[in-house]
């Protein structure tokens, strides 16, 4: 198993923490100190070195941080993890607080008459500290760097990562680490820039088509880079995970030198050098302010180039979905005979679902720990399902069940929300519009220079109408054998970045009802030029392209919300799946797609 049930963190384990957390902030004379969920490169997930803000307050999210002062002890966290959180911590001891709703400067003013604010200005952002910096402006309340008073406390710590480092082939890439490179310091010399300064884990291993296990479900590779106008970069990680394949993969104008070399080289540039404000931690700028050199704040110039997948990127991509889907449909063929005897919880069904991506032979990873909740759990809306709370599922229950393998030619990522038996009517109305509001966005065609934000609302458009909602983004970003989450293309009310052909996408409305259900379907789709229309103008438009192939349970579905064109584009869907991964399937698999794909 690649996944653990094992529960990572105990409530218990917070409040004692906490007391040695404030006797350091005592001795170091701070009113306070920020925790964030974070290490240096500033990803979504983290190795259990950097799992800080889990030890300390029992809180395990992909998002969110803490702010410990004297006499309280706030967990920020936004609308994904408001169940999670009252089950994971101590409410004596911390305080959830609804994030970005509370912004932390308003709550430091709040319980603060004044005070300095320690941080550490590796684990956070240069834009993140300046913000509170601003915000704080007028008031006695400063911000301090200092080391991490965590790590000073935390006394069995886990060592860093070190695993060793793969190459990516050219085939698989589409493109040459060199070729990339070039490009990328074409862009720089144009802007006047010396150099640009990489902390991305997922920049640096998709730029030099390197992948690693550093962070589990992630392929990346822990290091920073420097790249130079000249194409020339220079990489710092720990050496030792660098095999000679990988050494020669690099090539002579890649300088591997080790981690402590960064800061130093860092300070020996002429610049200007280009920063991400947005990622790259405020340590990095403090070193180039105090070597005078100049900096100039733009964003990574990996980030729209990674998310504009090439051709050979996307052909992976739907060589892994079809794969993939062959695997869910094992998986649910497996489900619908056994759910209706009962004696099935919720951890059986992510071994078998494990079981089904491994026996294709080609799963190099899960690329997130399976959200698998039944009934009430699955409006936690990303539960982890434990040994401490693996549900029993009763016939008749609604389970969520998010998932996805990283494959050598790409990362999945596909929900599906299934009956047990006799589907609830409370659960078929909001089935229904969630599904709307995937089929909405699928069959979307827009014009160019349209953003995220422009598109997000189709998905809730039939939520809306019956005074339903969802906390979270409706779409992220996914790599190509990277992270499953990547930016910076979002389908979200906040995000502003451009949607591009090539770029990759997940499609998952939801709704949830807590103490209930919950209801969420995702597919991956990718971004393309929509096709012409007869004796329409030539205006640029695009359009999305599905990669993801699995049934969706139409016995959850109230035919009377659908229309005719809803109900077109699902037979037209399930006839694809059908097409594409009945001939992938075993007999018995097969009988059972060809029932779960009938027309409705």
């Amino acid at each position: 198993m690649l996944q653990s049930f094992s529960p990572t963190t105990r409530p218990q384990d917070g409040p004692p923490r906490l007391a040695l957390l404030r006797a350091m902030m005592a001795a170091e004379g701070l009113a306070g100190f920020v925790v964030p969920r974070a290490d240096a490169h500033q990803g979504e997930y983290v190795a259990p070195r950097d799992a800080r803000l889990a030890w300390l307050t029992g809180f395990t999210g992909s998002a969110g941080f803490a702010i410990v002062l004297a006499d309280q002890a706030g967990v920020f966290i936004d609308g994904r993890y408001r169940v999670q959180v009252r089950a994971e911590v101590d409410l004596v001891h911390f305080a959830p607080v609804n994030w970005p709703e509370t912004k932390p400067a308003a709550w430091l003013m709040a319980h603060l008459t004044g005070g300095r604010i320690g941080y550490d200005p590796w684990l956070h952002s240069e834009k993140e500290i300046a913000q509170l910096e601003r915000e704080l402006e007028e008031s006695p309340i400063t911000l301090s760097p200092c080391k991490n008073l965590v790590d000073s406390i935390w006394v069995d710590q886990p060592p860093a990562p070190a695993s060793p480092v793969q190459v990516h082939s050219d085939a698989l890439a589409g493109r040459t680490s060199a070729d990339k490179r070039a490009e990328l310091a074409a862009g720089l010399r144009a802007a006047g820039q010396r150099a640009a300064v990489l902390t991305l884990t997922d920049s640096v291993s998709w730029l030099l088509n390197i992948r690693g296990a550093d962070i589990a479900r992630n392929p990346v590779v822990q290091a920073f880079a420097i790249l130079h106008d000249t194409g020339h970069l220079s990489l710092f990680a720990a050496p030792a995970k660098f095999g000679a394949e990988v050494r020669a993969h690099l090539g002579p104008d890649v300088n591997l030198r080790p981690e402590a070399a960064f800061l130093p080289a860092l300070r020996a540039l002429t610049g200007p050098v280009r920063v991400d404000p947005a990622s790259a931690p405020r340590q990095v700028v403090r070193e180039l302010a105090e070597a005078d050199v100049p900096v100039a704040f733009a964003p990574d110039p990996c980030l729209l180039p990674k998310a504009r997948k090439t051709s050979a990127e996307i052909g992976g991509m739907r060589a892994a979905h079809l794969r993939d889907g062959a695997a869910m449909a094992e998986f649910l063929c497996w489900l619908a005979a056994e759910a209706p005897n009962g004696g099935l919880r919720e951890t059986d069904l992510v071994r078998r679902l494990e079981a089904a991506r491994t026996a294709t032979g080609c799963l190099r990873e899960i690329s997130f720990d399976t959200i698998c909740g039944a009934g009430p759990h699955g409006a936690i809306v990303h539960y982890r399902v434990t040994e401490a709370t693996d549900r029993a599922i009763t016939p008749g229950d609604v389970v969520l069940i998010d998932s996805g393998g990283q494959y050598p030619d790409g990362t999945t990522d596909i929900t599906r929300t299934v009956a047990t038996g006799p589907a609830p009517d409370t659960v078929r109305g909001p089935f229904t519009r969630v599904l709307q509001g995937l089929i909405a966005l699928s069959r979307a065609r827009f014009p160019r220079g349209l953003a995220g934000r422009d598109l997000d609302p189709l998905a809730r458009v039939a939520l809306w109408q019956a005074g339903l909602d969802y906390d979270h983004g409706t779409g992220h970003g996914v790599g190509a054998y990277l992270c499953v989450h990547e930016g910076p293309q979002r389908i979200s009310r906040l995000s502003e970045v451009v949607l591009e052909p090539g770029m990759i996408l997940s499609n998952e409305p939801g709704y949830y009802r807590e103490g209930a259900f919950g209801i969420r379907l995702e597919n991956l789709i990718v971004v393309t030029v929509a096709p012409a229309l007869p004796g329409a103008d030539d205006r640029p438009m695009l359009a999305f392209e599905t990669l993801t192939w699995v049934p969706i349970d139409t016995r959850l579905i109230d035919l009377s919300l659908l229309s005719a064109a809803e109900r077109d584009w699902l037979n037209a869907y399930h006839a694809t799946v059908l097409d594409r991964i009945g001939p992938r399937v075993s007999p018995a698999t097969r009988e059972w797609l060809e029932r779960a794909c009938a027309a409705i």
